[in-house]
């Protein structure tokens, strides 16, 4: 995330609705990608969901026709608002999910709504065990469903416990679901002898694998001892389309991470910390493609700098006595992994312009 200023030079943060120096209102413009002061005279107004509901910050112009912004337009079912409890919750899932659309956007990925494009377009279903109990969070078509209850940190720390994770967020849910997403939209329709999807099996395995027996065979014996060697999640282990889905649901993690602590001021030239040295082939991408020297070396120092980073930010959670904001480890065959999903996003982002 970067780093927003407001006009009086008080800083900002991404969902500030107001200045807390200069008591002006504030927002955040999708079309310059800032947050900016805003007045009944501007040529902004703010999202209907934020003026209505308080939990949408994003403007839009005032001469549009539109009320809601577009990552409100975005939703095509959202909970019963008449409950308050549930107004609290789908705001906190709101805000997860403008981060993953900044995130996306910030890479020069398209994000078309299912109304503008019902083939290519994303569209959003936020619903509630209580009122269908059989909801779960996942991707179909377009469509990305998440739990509401998820959005309760009680009930989702109880998950986080029985299925044995390391950490389960809400923005992580939409990361993980935004990469199926991505691979319905850009690398299934592609001709199996594409080099793009070639490399996704020579990275991730074949994806044609049983997937519901793949995952009915993870539930029930978990993953293989040792899987931290090739993954960096147990249940990335599970089947090549959640392996995927996991490290790119991390690349976007790391990205976010490090825009964010470089914004700030934290950078690893001011770290006492040695140098992470990952070997050269960690930043290979597979056989099939054509490497870039440059490119790899790229890679290699951003990520070793988020290494860096993220040991700093371990040791500052262990100071407050919590557990590690970052308990994964990067191995080879997952720095090769995140290596890929990066150049995903740069052949998605050239698809674009």
């Amino acid at each position: 995330m970067q780093r927003f200023i407001c006009g009086c030079g008080n800083v900002l943060f991404f969902g500030s609705y107001r200045c807390l120096k200069c008591e002006s209102d504030v927002g955040y413009d999708p079309s310059s990608r800032g947050m900016l002061r805003f007045t009944v005279e501007s040529a902004l107004k703010r999202c209907d969901n934020g003026v209505r509901q308080g939990v949408c910050n994003w403007l839009l112009p005032r001469t549009s026709k539109d009320k809601l912004c577009i990552a409100c337009q975005m939703n095509r079912t959202i909970p019963d608002l008449r409950a308050e409890r549930n107004r609290t919750l789908w705001g906190r899932m709101e805000m997860a999910k403008r981060r993953l659309l900044y995130t996306l956007t910030g890479l020069g990925i398209s994000l078309p709504s299912k109304v503008e494009n019902p083939k290519a377009g994303l569209a959003f279903d936020i619903v509630s065990t209580v009122s269908n109990p059989t909801v779960t969070t996942g991707h179909l078509n377009g469509v990305i469903t998440v739990n509401l209850e998820e959005a309760d940190d009680t009930y989702r720390q109880i998950n986080r416990q029985q299925l044995g994770e390391n950490s389960r967020t809400l923005l992580g849910h939409f990361r993980h679901e935004s990469a199926h997403y991505l691979w319905q939209r850009y690398l299934s329709a592609l001709n199996w002898e594409n080099p793009l999807r070639l490399a996704f099996r020579e990275r991730f395995g074949d994806e044609w694998i049983d997937y519901t027996a793949a995952l009915n065979a993870h539930y029930q014996r978990g993953a293989a001892q040792g899987w931290e060697k090739q993954f960096i999640t147990a249940y990335a282990a599970s089947h090549p389309w959640e392996d995927w889905a996991e490290t790119w649901a991390h690349y976007l993690q790391i990205l976010d991470g490090l825009e964010t602590c470089e914004c700030m001021g934290i950078q690893v030239k001011h770290l006492a910390l040695p140098l992470v040295i990952l070997p050269v082939e960690a930043g290979f991408l597979p056989t099939v493609l054509v490497s870039s020297v440059e490119e790899d070396g790229a890679f290699l120092a951003w990520l070793q700098r988020w290494m860096c980073l993220s040991t700093v930010l371990n040791e500052i959670s262990h100071s407050l006595g919590e557990q590690a904001l970052y308990p994964y480890v990067i191995s080879v065959p997952v720095a090769q992994k995140l290596r890929l999903a990066h150049h995903y996003a740069r052949v998605w982002r050239e698809a674009t312009s």
